[in-house]
């Protein structure tokens, strides 16, 4: 993946997300998700909060202004309102990333990677959790086999230093070629999740 893929990478992921996102009602923002410790509205302020993080560690300018692992579960306005302004700076803080950039600040560690790692990582974190919302609201999975194979190859070079902060549980284990199944078991979520 270069720096340009991981860039399209990042974009379908917040697509993915915004696609997860959109139209949840309140009864939806109340609902169990594969992250067992937080509902629905946690996981959209979670989700939220990592992206506007990311922009920040680019940009310098303020990140969320709650942690995102302590999410309340309380939204002022809809989910959308909170997410999109997120997604929006990320993108833009990576569309001032330059071609020859070496390395990028990111908010995890270990501070910095490379760019189409980095962009990877934000990937990783929007696409996994339109997984957690969208399995929590009876949706389908967004998840394709294609970038899962991609996220899967950016998991295995970040994931492991962020099993210590609780970002991740812990793997769990997989046989087989399902691309998905390996990405989610790898993250340490149950492929098969129902609430």
């Amino acid at each position: 993946m270069n720096q340009t893929s991981g860039r399209a990478v990042l974009d379908t992921a917040h697509d993915m997300l915004r696609t997860a996102v959109r139209g949840l009602s309140d009864q939806d923002l109340g609902r169990p998700t594969p992250c067992s410790r937080w509902d629905v509205a946690q996981v959209v302020q979670h989700a939220a909060g990592d992206q506007l993080a990311f922009a920040a560690a680019i940009t310098g300018e303020p990140g969320p202004g709650y942690d995102p692992f302590q999410p309340s579960g309380t939204l002022d306005g809809s989910a959308m309102d909170l997410l999109e302004p997120s997604l929006t700076a990320c993108a833009a803080a990576w569309a001032t990333i330059g071609r020859d950039a070496a390395v990028v600040p990111v908010p995890v560690p270990p501070g910095s990677l490379a760019p189409e790692t980095g962009a990877g990582a934000a990937a990783l974190d929007a696409a996994v959790h339109a997984w957690d919302i969208a399995v929590a609201t009876g949706r389908p999975s967004p998840l394709t086999p294609e970038i899962s194979r991609t996220l899967l190859g950016v998991a295995r070079k970040i994931v492991e230093p962020l099993r210590q902060y609780g970002a991740y549980a812990a793997a769990l284990p997989h046989t087989g070629q399902d691309d998905v199944a390996a990405l989610l078991r790898h993250l340490g979520r149950e492929p098969g999740w129902t609430a």
